[in-house]
C-alpha cells in the first residue's frame, strides 16, 4: 500500500528500482522470445532491438512520455522484422502504465490512441492476421491505461486526505495556543485588578495609621489606629480569597474545593465601601436586573479598576459616583470623579512605570462584546470619567430589581 500511495517520482532509490525492473522485464522478454512462437525467434537485429527497448525504463519516472516514445521507436522495427511479437509486450505495458499514472488523463488517452494506431499500422504492413490479433488484445492496453489513471486519482485522493489531516492538526495546535494565550491574558487581568485594588487600599489605610501615630504622639487615637489596622486585615483576607478563586482557573473544573465564579453586580457595594474607607466620597446607584455571569464579572472588574484609579490618582477625598443601569439588551455603567490628580487615568503603576489599568478595562469590555471609553470629563468640570456599554443578549427579561444605593448620607 505504501508503494501504491506514494508518487513514483518522489520514491526513494527510484533509479535503482527501475534498473532492477528493467532487468526483470528483459528476462521475461527473453523467455517469451525463446519459448513461444519458435518460428519467429529473433535474429541478431531483433535481439539488439529487444534489449535496447528495455534501456529507457531506467528513466521512466522522470521522463515517462519520452520513455514511451523511445520504446515505440525501438519496438516498431522489431515488429516490422516479424520477430516474436509477444516478447516486447511487458516493457510496452510498463511504459504505458508509467505514463498513465504520472500524466494527465487527456494526454494518457491521446497517447494510448496514438500507440494503438501506430502498432496496428505497423502490423498491417507485416501481417494482416497479426494486425487483427493486435486489435483483439487491445483491450489489455485500454485496461492498463485506465488502471494507471485510476491509481493516479487514488494517490491524489490519499494526498488530499493527508493534507487535510495535517491542516486540521495545525489548526488544532493554533487553537490550543490561542486558548492558552487568552487564558493567560485573562488570569493576568484578574491578578492585576485584584492586586492593584487591594494594594492601593492597603497603602491608603497604612498611611492613615502612620499619620495618626505621628501627628500627635501625646494624644494617640488608639481607636482610629485599630480601625485602620482592622481595615488592612480585612482587605488582606478579601484579597486572599479572590486570589485563590482567580488561581483556581488553572485547576480542573471539577476540583472538590472550587469556590465558584468571581463576584458580579452584587459585589459592587463592597467595592464602594472599600473606596469610602480609603477616603473617597463614593456613591453607588444600581438599577439592573439579572445579567449573564460573564457580563456581571466584567462590570465588577471595570468598576473595581475605575475606583482604584480614582483613589490613587484623583487627589485627597475625591467625590466618585458609580452608576449601573440596565437597558434593553445592554448594561451601561459609568464611574466619574471630580479629582484633581495629574490625569486620573490610572496609566501608571505605584512606582511610576506605565501600567495596564485602561488597557485591562478595555479588554474586559471587549471580552463580552462591549465598548469602553475613558478620559477627562467634558465641559471643563475636571475629574475623570469611565463609561462602558456591555451587551446582555441572554439577560432575563424580568423587570429590574434595583439594589439599595450606598451613599455617605444613608450610612450616616
Amino acid at each position: 500500500m505504501a508503494v501504491i500511495n506514494r508518487d513514483p517520482r518522489t520514491a526513494p532509490h527510484g533509479t535503482r528500482n527501475d534498473a532492477v525492473l528493467a532487468a526483470v522485464l528483459l528476462a521475461v522478454a527473453v523467455c517469451l522470445a525463446l519459448f513461444t512462437d519458435e518460428g519467429r525467434r529473433p535474429d541478431a537485429a531483433g535481439w539488439a532491438l529487444l534489449v535496447a527497448a528495455h534501456v529507457p525504463i531506467l528513466w521512466r519516472r522522470r521522463h515517462p512520455l519520452l520513455v514511451l516514445a523511445a520504446v515505440v521507436v525501438l519496438v516498431g522495427p522489431y515488429h516490422a522484422l516479424d520477430n516474436n511479437h509477444a516478447a516486447p509486450g511487458p516493457v510496452s505495458y510498463v511504459a504505458l502504465y508509467t505514463l498513465a499514472v504520472t500524466g494527465r488523463p487527456l494526454r494518457t488517452i491521446l497517447t494510448g490512441v496514438a500507440v494503438l494506431t501506430v502498432s496496428v499500422s505497423i502490423m498491417l504492413t507485416v501481417n494482416t492476421h497479426q494486425a487483427v490479433e493486435l486489435l483483439r488484445i487491445s483491450g489489455w492496453v485500454v485496461a492498463i491505461l485506465f488502471a494507471g489513471v485510476d491509481v493516479r486519482y487514488y494517490r491524489q485522493y490519499v494526498a488530499a486526505i493527508v493534507e487535510r489531516a495535517e491542516r486540521a492538526e495545525r489548526t488544532r495546535e493554533e487553537e490550543a495556543r490561542r486558548r492558552v494565550a487568552e487564558e493567560r491574558l485573562r488570569v493576568a487581568r484578574d491578578l492585576h485588578d485584584l492586586l492593584a485594588h487591594s494594594i492601593t487600599l492597603i497603602g491608603v489605610q497604612t498611611s492613615v495609621a502612620a499619620h495618626v501615630l505621628t501627628a500627635d504622639p501625646d494624644r494617640l487615637d488608639r481607636a482610629t489606629v485599630a480601625k485602620a489596622l482592622d481595615d488592612i486585615a480585612e482587605t488582606c483576607r478579601s484579597a486572599r480569597g479572590e486570589l485563590r478563586t482567580t488561581l483556581e482557573v488553572l485547576r480542573e473544573q471539577d476540583a472538590p474545593d472550587a469556590r465558584g465564579p468571581l463576584p458580579g453586580l452584587h459585589g459592587l457595594p463592597d467595592l464602594v465601601e472599600a473606596a469610602r474607607l480609603a477616603g473617597a466620597r463614593a456613591e453607588l446607584t444600581v438599577d439592573a436586573g439579572t445579567v449573564p455571569p460573564a457580563v456581571g464579572a466584567a462590570a465588577y472588574r471595570i468598576v473595581q479598576e475605575a475606583l482604584t484609579n480614582a483613589v490613587r490618582h484623583a487627589g485627597p477625598e475625591p467625590s466618585v459616583r458609580v452608576e449601573v443601569r440596565g437597558e434593553r439588551g445592554a448594561l451601561r455603567l459609568s464611574v466619574t470623579d471630580d479629582g484633581t490628580g495629574p490625569d486620573g487615568s490610572g496609566a501608571t503603576a505605584l512606582d511610576g512605570t506605565p501600567g495596564f489599568g485602561l488597557v485591562g478595562m478595555r479588554e474586559r469590555a471587549r471580552s463580552v462584546g462591549g465598548t469602553l471609553d475613558a478620559g477627562p470629563r467634558d465641559g471643563g468640570a475636571g475629574g475623570f470619567a469611565v463609561t462602558a456599554l456591555l451587551p446582555t443578549p441572554s439577560a432575563a427579561p424580568a423587570p429590574a430589581t434595583p439594589l439599595t444605593p450606598a451613599t455617605p448620607e444613608r450610612d450616616g
